[in-house]
């Protein structure tokens, strides 16, 4: 394992990531112990705009090597949950700036829900569907209405026999005595969670 892989240039991490993803032993879930198949992928979110580029190349190069990936975009996902209920997406277009905006938190929250909403959306989207791997993205465009910990715990409860590949904007901190951690951005509050691998520690 290439030292400190994750602050390697792009090209070098995209190189490991299509290794460790195309691999036998990632697909396999082999090497997680216990845990439900979750990997972080972090990026630096300067890195953004190349970073979905680089998913968008990791996706063909896997497909090209027989590996089917199914793509959810949960900024995406946040917005058709607004458009299924009725007249609320149009009357956010045109009166967000007018919302008070710890009102327009509390609803977005609400109706984000991690639990009774975004997991089972996520799991209604991959149901009688065909993958070997799932990435996730835009957790970055979905805060503060969506904390990622909540999410991938939600997810836990659904989705473990296939990987999970969440391509996350800041900081997945491990350390023996600390536990785990996940910064959003670099720079917010860490929100604990634990059961995740970084992928640029994962052995392909």
């Amino acid at each position: 394992m290439i030292p400190d892989l994750e602050n390697k240039p792009l090209p070098v991490r995209f190189e490991h990531l299509v290794k460790t993803m195309s691999g036998k032993r990632f697909l396999a879930m082999e090497g997680v112990g216990n845990e439900v198949p979750f990997f972080i992928c972090p990026f630096h979110p300067e890195e953004t705009e190349a970073m979905y580029q680089a998913i968008d190349n990791l996706t063909i190069q896997l497909q090209h090597r027989g590996v089917q990936v199914v793509r959810i975009n949960i900024y995406d996902l946040c917005i058709d949950l607004l458009k299924r209920e009725e007249g609320l997406w149009e009357q956010v277009i045109e009166n967000e700036a007018e919302y008070p905006k710890d009102l327009l938190l509390e609803q977005f929250q609400l109706l984000f829900d991690a639990e009774s909403h975004l997991a089972p959306a996520i799991n209604e989207k991959l149901h009688d569907r065909s993958y070997d791997v799932l990435f996730l993205e835009g957790v970055g465009e979905v805060y503060p209405y969506v904390r990622t910990h909540a999410l991938l715990e939600n997810l836990a409860r659904h989705l473990y026999t296939k990987p999970l590949v969440m391509f996350f904007p800041g900081h997945y901190k491990q350390t023996l005595h600390g536990g785990a951690a996940l910064r959003l951005f670099e720079m917010l509050p860490d929100d604990k969670y634990y059961r995740a691998m970084n992928i640029y520690r994962y052995e392909p």
